[in-house]
């Protein structure tokens, strides 16, 4: 099989009357990727505990479990539900479905024995490949199949299935984190996944014929693979032979600090509680991390205070650390900042990438409008519903709240579903976030909206410091002036433990509300 052509060119491709942004030259099917795997031959792809799957081994591994799946009855266009951890086994499965033209499901690990039913009955799929893990929740009555690989074949084997060539043809759904609601199941396209991988790869200057056989990095993999994230990383390290570096269970900082060392980790991508929780591991000042060159810090608000902690904790990455703004509904990032963006911006997400266009609805009483995304990369729409964030022109209505600056960076500035309504005034809770975190001695901190009879909704404050002089008082007194006095917090929960997370390690604000249920919500 030929590798696909790779070009820089930008051209207006219209999909239904709307018009895209999109590379003249470019891939059609992600299942082609597979054979950049051949330049990569014996080099190790994926490292988890003691085991180690090359290229070339990842290539016969595809081939053989694809014919299994085949003789299990698997065809094209078929869902396939993938339910398990991070493993070898997990990609392995990922790629044979996409070698027969099948659409892999990725089912959130983490789903308990109702929502993994629920999935069923809304996806249907025609086999469910589980782990033992997610085997145990699987009905008796869904139809499985073998979750590790078949016979290894004795080399790559093209597509087994007919694969048609049409890039709106569905690649893979994936499903939302579900922070602010029911999870549902996105529906992306070949065209989707590739056009995020083609302008990444473009504007880091990793286009496939721009690498070579010598190049290749080793990169900590420490987020799930059935998030969008980790399936645009499994697509770049297959065609720019990446290494991927996986912990053996659930994220350990003190793992994560000795795989850094022993694979000579060269680039890493978290969330900031992950990185916050790396920084404050005694080993970290016992490890030698100099390897580490790039951090890549999403999902959640980075912090001007969190960014200087890497550059003096990660001396390595001192002004490497790009960051970005993206969310599934559009098949991962939209912009992306580099190191020096970074520097000289904090909390800025960056620009926009080069096929991706912005635009901001308006909100009344808000300084900020919506922003709203048009790009090649954005979903199909949610599988079995039809409610869309998606207008007729083509823009997805994100709900996230921010502005460009000058220089055309983006800033986040609020969400507009987390908007707390006091007294008839909207708060951002983000915006309150990160002035509370520029006080010195505050390591970290969350703000919610709690039920007030008269004002409806008044601010409450989790903030985490290991300062024993700070108050609530103190905290009030150095917002003012900060942020709006309606938006100062009139509720406060101080403490030396960390915010809790949910399961993509997320400050989990539900978690956070009960808390405030439980304790009359806070001092004042």
């Amino acid at each position: 099989m030929t590798t696909p052509s790779w070009g820089d060119q930008i051209v207006i491709v219209e999909r239904r009357g709307v018009p895209y942004r999109m590379y003249a030259e470019r891939a059609r099917r992600v299942e082609h990727l597979l054979a950049f795997a051949d330049r990569w031959g014996s080099r190790p792809h994926v490292v988890q505990g003691e085991r180690e799957v090359s290229f070339a081994e990842l290539r016969r591994a595809v081939a053989g479990q694809a014919a299994a799946l085949a003789d299990a009855g698997l065809g094209p266009r078929q869902h396939v539900l993938i339910l398990g951890w991070n493993s070898p086994e997990w990609i392995i499965n990922f790629w044979a479905c996409l070698q027969l033209g099948a659409v892999p499901v990725l089912a959130n690990a983490w789903c308990s024995e109702v929502e993994v039913a629920e999935a069923l009955e809304l996806i249907r799929p025609a086999l469910v490949l589980a782990d033992a893990h997610g085997a145990a929740k699987v009905p008796s009555t869904a139809r499985r199949g073998p979750w590790e690989p078949g016979p290894a074949e004795t080399g790559p084997a093209a597509a087994t299935g007919p694969g048609p060539s049409d890039e709106e043809q569905p690649a893979a759904v994936i499903f939302t984190s579900g922070t602010a609601g029911r999870p549902k199941a996105v529906l992306l396209t070949h065209r989707s996944l590739l056009a995020g991988l083609h302008m990444l790869l473009h504007v880091s200057r990793r286009l496939p014929q721009q690498v070579d056989e010598t190049s290749g990095d080793v990169g900590l993999h420490t987020g799930p693979l059935f998030h969008i994230g980790g399936v645009q990383t499994l697509l770049r390290a297959v065609t720019v032979g990446g290494t991927l570096v996986m912990p053996t269970g659930r994220f350990d900082p003190g793992e994560a600090l000795m795989l850094i060392e022993r694979y000579r980790i060269s680039r890493w991508s978290a969330v900031p509680t992950m990185v916050s929780r790396l920084l404050d591991h005694p080993d970290v000042t016992k490890r030698d991390l100099r390897s580490l060159r790039s951090v890549t810090v999403g999902g959640a608000p980075v912090h001007a205070e969190l960014l200087e902690r890497i550059r003096t904790g990660l001396p390595g990455a001192d002004a490497r650390v790009p960051t970005g703004y993206g969310l599934t509904e559009n098949g991962g990032q939209a912009t992306a900042a580099s190191g020096r963006d970074t520097a000289e911006r904090p909390g800025s997400s960056g620009r926009p990438l080069p096929c991706v266009e912005l635009r901001f609805l308006t909100r009344p009483g808000l300084p900020d409008g919506e922003i709203l995304v048009r790009s090649p990369t954005q979903m199909s729409g949610y599988l079995g519903s039809e409610e869309s964030p998606i207008d007729d022109q083509g823009w997805l209505h994100t709900g996230d709240l921010g502005h460009l600056d000058e220089a055309g960076h983006l800033w986040i500035t609020g969400r507009s579903k987390d908007l707390i309504i006091r007294g008839g005034e909207n708060i951002a809770p983000v915006a309150v976030e990160r002035a509370l975190t520029s006080i010195p001695g505050v390591a970290d901190a969350a703000v919610v909206g709690v039920p007030h009879a008269e004002l409806g909704e008044e601010v409450m404050a989790f903030v985490i410091t290991a300062d024993d002089t700070l108050t609530p008082a103190s905290l009030a007194q150095s917002l003012r002036g900060t942020v709006a006095s309606f938006a100062v917090p009139s509720r406060w929960h101080l403490q030396r433990e960390p915010l809790p997370t949910n399961q993509t390690h997320k400050v989990d604000k539900q978690a956070l509300l009960a808390l405030a249920h439980a304790t009359g919500a806070g001092d004042r």
